[in-house]
């Protein structure tokens, strides 16, 4: 118990103190992180660095990236407007059943490849993947922020697509279009998690580090990690990309902050499966999908 005439006591400024105390810290959150990572100044290095990341990006998102553009511009210059255009996310890939699962599963693995490909250059240059945030040291507090995360992002997403939906700049969007097979949800699962491992591995962890090592600063790195994000997404429309590139800020400069890269990669597959899943149980019951 408080003693009497103790506790309830008001001391002037006590209240700013503490409004200004809050708004510090999101402040905080908007300025350039501290960066330990030492930049490479020998031009030999740098180079082999920069060729290093043009290759990734050749082989993982930055292809796609391109793709994706070339997407939109072809359902821009297609006599259907491009909100009468639909999108398929995981569509079938064969007509044999078993064949089709055999391709969904290769293209999960692929998706697995491509982070895998980022940790093991991080680590062949050096870099401990808990130096990134790939380490078990704090799995209540990473999976208590990816549902914080989530929940910041998947909602106020929605929002935007329906709303670009509405004004005729976005397709419309089937996550899934596999036919209620009976190794759908489980491949639409794991097709969440391979999607959520290999951006944030390859552009984040992998990027963000590399960019560090030439110099790049905190804001340059996180808005060129984010572009890219959302170029890759840009076959959705003006929503994939809006949507997509503030999902990259945000991400960036958690990491940048937290350094917990896992809890981004879990973040982004619960953002994953309730948009998979949640289509696959109700596309046809609700008119708004």
């Amino acid at each position: 118990m408080t003693p009497a005439g103790q506790g309830c006591r008001h001391r002037p400024g006590a209240s700013g103190d503490s409004v200004g105390s809050v708004a510090g810290t999101v402040r905080d959150w908007f300025l350039p992180p501290p960066s330990a990572t030492r930049v490479v100044v020998d031009p030999r290095h740098r180079r082999l660095i920069l060729t290093e990341l043009l290759v990734v990006l050749t082989v993982t998102t930055g292809l796609s990236a391109l793709r994706s553009a070339l997407n939109l511009v072809d359902a821009v210059l297609s006599p259907t407007p491009l909100a009468q255009q639909q999108v398929v996310l995981n569509a079938p890939a064969a007509d044999v059943e078993l064949v089709d699962l055999t391709l969904q599963l290769v293209r999960v693995l692929q998706l697995v490849g491509w982070g895998a490909l980022g940790a093991y250059l991080l680590l062949r240059a050096g870099f401990a993947l808990r130096s990134v945030g790939l380490d078990a040291a704090r799995p209540g507090r990473d999976l208590g922020g990816a549902m914080g995360l989530a929940a910041m992002i998947g909602v106020p997403g929605l929002g935007l697509y329906l709303i670009a939906r509405a004004a005729g700049l976005s397709a419309t969007i089937a996550p899934t279009t596999l036919g209620g097979t009976w190794w759908e949800l489980p491949v639409l699962v794991a097709a969440s998690a391979a999607n959520a491992w290999a951006e944030e591995v390859v552009e984040v962890g992998y990027l963000l580090t590399r960019l560090r090592q030439l110099g790049w600063s905190a804001n340059r790195a996180a808005l060129a990690s984010a572009f890219l994000r959302g170029c890759y997404h840009l076959y959705q429309g003006a929503s994939g990309f809006v949507g997509n590139l503030v999902m990259g800020l945000v991400f960036a400069r958690v990491w940048q902050r937290t350094n917990r890269l896992w809890m981004l990669v879990g973040a982004h597959t619960l953002i994953n499966v309730v948009a998979f899943l949640g289509y696959a149980l109700l596309a046809g019951k609700v008119g708004w999908l």
